[in-house]
């Protein structure tokens, strides 16, 4: 039997179609950047729902007025944080901006005498300028301090989600056909019940790195030691990434009062994450989202490579909302198997 050939308003029709398919695609590529920060709004209202949750259950504060004090909470504990450590931290974030450079010759000093000091300046050097996931990985420290405008758009964005969350969830689950607006709210349902219990186990754990690793230093005698701890705390949202890049200025000061010191300073750090994430984490996030370690491994490499330092940073909490939809949705809906989901009862 011989097939009809396609006539060439079909064909024009066709090639149309491909055409805004492919202007489509390249389009949000383009706008990938929009994307995360928009998810980083997200997180930002995710967050002040956490606060102003126990407001509105227990206080019976009506939902204006609890997000209203859930932001002057989070102002009031950023700026009495500011008043009682700001000058202390200033001091030493200048103090390390002097001595970590410092430190830094001192070691290729002793590596020189080692004979491996070319090696190694050779190395680092390699590693600035490809423009692979290390490369990524070393800008996230050149990064702190800039991105100011990105930062007051997400939590300006955010602030709005939180104010009116049902409105931007109703026009979401609009643009989904009738038939399956449930399924899709389900989906959404798991999905921010699962960013909130992740987001509430990841400041837990970012308070407590931030106190072990005070304490460390603090005992060991290093410098800066209070800049470092809350390096080392903020850090700590990044997985994998975030805790060695958090140690790599900790070692080079203690480098620079000798090899013994930086050794305990190397133990400390992986004692404190040897503890976060076989006696604290599971603890924490029992109730949360048990990811994968590959998983997240490759979703931290991916959010680099796609979304550059941005996607680092969030990388984790955007693999915990797909990881949740993909399992409600696909293995729950489609497969038709049983599979659990945080927070659900």
């Amino acid at each position: 039997m011989s097939r009809q050939p396609v006539s060439h308003t079909i064909f024009i029709e066709r090639l149309v179609i491909a055409l805004v398919v492919i202007g489509i695609a390249l389009l949000l590529w383009h706008l990938r950047g929009l994307f995360i920060l928009v998810f980083g709004a997200v997180l930002v209202e995710v967050i002040l729902n956490i606060i102003a949750r126990p407001l509105r259950e227990r206080a019976r504060l009506p939902s204006p007025l609890a997000l209203a004090a859930a932001v002057l909470l989070v102002v009031a504990v950023i700026g009495g944080a500011a008043w009682m450590f700001g000058a202390e931290v200033a001091r030493q974030a200048e103090g390390l901006r002097t001595l970590v450079p410092a430190a830094w010759a001192l070691v290729m000093q002793r590596l020189d005498g080692l004979g491996i000091g070319e090696a190694v300046r050779q190395w680092t050097a390699a590693l600035g300028a490809g423009g692979g996931v290390l490369g990524h990985i070393g800008a996230i420290a050149m990064s702190i301090g800039s991105g100011i405008f990105d930062t007051l758009l997400v939590v300006v964005g955010g602030t709005y989600l939180a104010a009116q969350p049902d409105l931007y969830r109703t026009g979401l689950l609009k643009l989904i056909p009738a038939r399956g607006r449930e399924l899709a709210a389900e989906a959404l349902d798991a999905g921010g019940r699962a960013l909130h219990l992740w987001l509430l186990g990841r400041l837990v754990s970012m308070a407590v790195v931030a106190f072990l690793t005070w304490l460390g230093l603090t005992l060991i005698g290093v410098p800066s030691a209070l800049t470092l701890a809350l390096l080392a705390g903020l850090l700590e949202f990044v997985p994998f990434i975030g805790p060695i890049v958090a140690a790599v200025p900790a070692v080079l000061l203690a480098f620079g009062a000798g090899p013994d010191k930086a050794l305990w300073v190397g133990l400390l750090f992986l004692a404190i994450q040897q503890f976060e994430g076989n006696v604290l984490e599971p603890l924490v996030q029992q109730r949360a989202v048990d990811l994968p370690p590959a998983l997240l491994l490759f979703a931290v490499v991916a959010g680099g490579l796609v979304f550059g330092v941005v996607g680092i940073l969030f990388a984790a909490p955007l693999t915990v909302v797909l990881y949740v939809l993909v399992k409600r949705l696909y293995v729950r809906e489609a497969l038709h198997t049983r599979t659990p989901l945080p927070g659900e009862k």
